[in-house]
C-alpha cells in the first residue's frame, strides 16, 4: 500500500509540474477531459486517488525511521 500511495503522489507531483510549466494536464490528456471544461469521470477518479494517496502519505512524516546498527 505504501509503494502504491507513493507512486500516486509522484504522479500527482509530476502532473502539477507539467501544469505549472506548460499548462498541460497529463491525466486529462490520457483519460479524457480538459482543464477548461468538465473532466471525464475516469479523470476525476484518478485525481481522487492521487489526493487520497497524498493524505495517506502524510503519515510517512510520523513513521519512525529504522536505525542500522553497524
Amino acid at each position: 500500500m505504501r509503494s502504491f500511495a507513493l507512486t500516486l503522489v509522484i504522479i500527482g507531483a509530476l502532473n502539477w509540474l507539467l501544469i505549472g510549466l506548460f499548462q498541460w494536464d497529463l491525466v486529462a490528456a490520457i483519460f479524457g477531459g480538459d482543464t477548461i471544461r468538465e473532466s471525464s469521470a475516469f479523470s476525476r477518479v484518478i485525481y481522487s486517488l492521487v489526493g487520497l494517496a497524498g493524505i495517506y502519505a502524510i503519515r510517512f512524516f510520523f513513521d519512525e525511521r529504522a536505525t542500522v546498527n553497524d
